[in-house]
């Protein structure tokens, strides 16, 4: 049989890791530089845990995984029973499926926080970097395995928390060299609209719909949300939103017409004028969009997406936003958090087409020396070097197989991009110095030990 993998996840070579390591070492210093904590969460969690957290579509793309105790002869009858289970009856039976992969990893953040409210000092910053799954229809930049890379604050409500991830946004997409905009906008608004239209409970359907702007025009919004169930007049009320173009303080201003009098939608507008005024990117475009809704049920406030700015391939690379009480599902309440998730596979897919990464990055070698030799007790002495050099933290290998063919481990050197090659012949194990070469420049010289060590330090 030939070996494939599953659709919508991906192998990943050395080139491709030196790659997503230079993203993650930018982000993870910047998580770090602000203050933020690393924890890790597993990879499967309850059912109970994931499902109804995300929306009805969010909730139908968790990978539910099949109880292990179920009967061998079983398992085919109770795997079509399943798919035909509806939503509902899936989260209630346990007869199939305890435990899925985690869809996020904000929903499994706030289960840690009150499993571990007395251990952790608020307010908590925490950044996780870690892969999730989700049953999604595998397209460019959409994948069913992928990493996150999320920061979030948990304890506080201040909106400097805010202006404090808008910093780190900007600095990390500058120092990542990727053209960006930055929008963000207020579930608050969202909320007072649905209020203002007289369907306060189509607040869900109202944000999924217009979160779909982009994808499907206006006219496919207002198809799905008259397909919900919204009058016709509450949409015809809503088409300001869909319509207008302005700048910043311009869609502010329709917002506040929009909202009238609700007192939900003045704090909306409040929060957003705090950080417009208080905000001050350096290298991000920031903009108000008025449209943004951002799917997930969880977000009550501002909420955050970026886009790549430049090239073919512009997706969202990374969301977020603040939650009011993701916990007091949990059992913890009033414990307000707000958070955000770099996409590291779509700003690699980004970076790629935009030939934003070094050149120098796919030519360098984790090993930085090669000991060549010529017969097994040249490459016994070699053992002895090699573990000089690690004591002193300089990476090295040495070439595995006997051979006197120097050419055969000279062009192993090359082909790993491995920078020096020390080699060791009988004369220099008697002399204690030896040949060392400059694989980029050519240039050759004789060294001590204790000269090779200066030399590559």
């Amino acid at each position: 049989m030939k070996p494939s993998i599953p659709k919508g996840t991906r192998d990943f070579g050395p080139a491709e890791m030196q790659k997503r390591q230079y993203i993650l070492n930018i982000i993870r210093k910047n998580f770090e530089l602000f203050g933020y904590q690393p924890i890790e969460t597993p990879s499967m969690e309850n059912i109970a845990t994931l499902t109804g957290k995300y929306g009805e579509e969010g909730d139908q793309l968790i990978f539910k995984i099949l109880n292990s105790r179920i009967h061998e002869s079983k398992n085919k009858e109770l795997l079509r029973k399943e798919f035909e289970l509806s939503l509902e009856s899936s989260r209630n039976s346990d007869e199939l499926t305890e435990k899925a992969l985690r869809y996020d990893l904000t929903v499994p953040f706030a289960r840690y926080v009150v499993m571990n409210q007395h251990q952790l000092t608020f307010p908590f910053k925490r950044y996780q970097i870690q892969p999730v799954w989700r049953a999604d229809r595998p397209q460019k930049g959409r994948y069913r395995e992928f990493y996150q890379c999320d920061a979030d604050v948990i304890g506080s409500d201040s909106l400097i928390n805010e202006l404090d991830l808008i910093s780190l946004m900007d600095k990390s997409f500058k120092e990542l060299n990727v053209p960006v905009l930055l929008k963000f906008n207020n579930r608050k608004i969202l909320s007072a609209l649905a209020a203002v239209i007289n369907e306060p409970s189509k607040i869900i359907d109202i944000t999924v719909a217009i979160d779909k702007l982009d994808k499907v025009g206006k006219d496919g919004v207002n198809k799905e949300l008259a397909e919900k169930g919204i009058s016709n007049q509450a949409i015809e009320t809503l088409q300001p939103l869909l319509d207008f173009k302005g700048n910043n303080k311009e869609k502010v201003e329709v917002l506040r017409k929009l909202v009238g009098n609700n007192e939900e939608g003045k704090k909306g507008i409040e929060e957003i004028e705090y950080l417009l005024d208080n905000s001050n990117p350096s290298y991000a475009k920031i903009e108000l969009d008025i449209t943004l809704a951002r799917g997930l049920n969880y977000y009550t406030g501002t909420i955050f997406e970026v886009k790549a700015n430049a090239g073919t391939f512009t997706p969202s690379i990374l969301g977020g936003g603040r939650y009011d009480d993701l916990t007091g599902i949990f059992g913890l309440k009033n414990m307000s958090g707000v958070g955000i998730s770099f996409g590291i596979d779509r700003i690699y897919d980004v970076m790629e087409e935009l030939n934003l990464f070094p050149e120098t990055i796919s030519k360098v070698s984790s090993t930085k020396l090669l000991f060549a030799h010529f017969d097994i007790d040249t490459q016994k002495h070699c053992l002895q070097l090699a573990a000089a050099l690690r004591a002193n933290s300089i990476s090295c290998e040495i070439y595995p197989d006997v051979t006197k063919k120097l050419a055969k481990q000279f062009d192993y050197a090359n082909k790993k991009n491995i920078p020096f090659v020390c080699t060791v012949g009988g004369d220099e194990v008697a002399s204690q110095t030896y040949a060392f070469k400059n694989m980029t420049s050519g240039e050759q010289k004789k060294l001590t030990l204790t000269q090779l060590i200066e030399e590559l330090k």
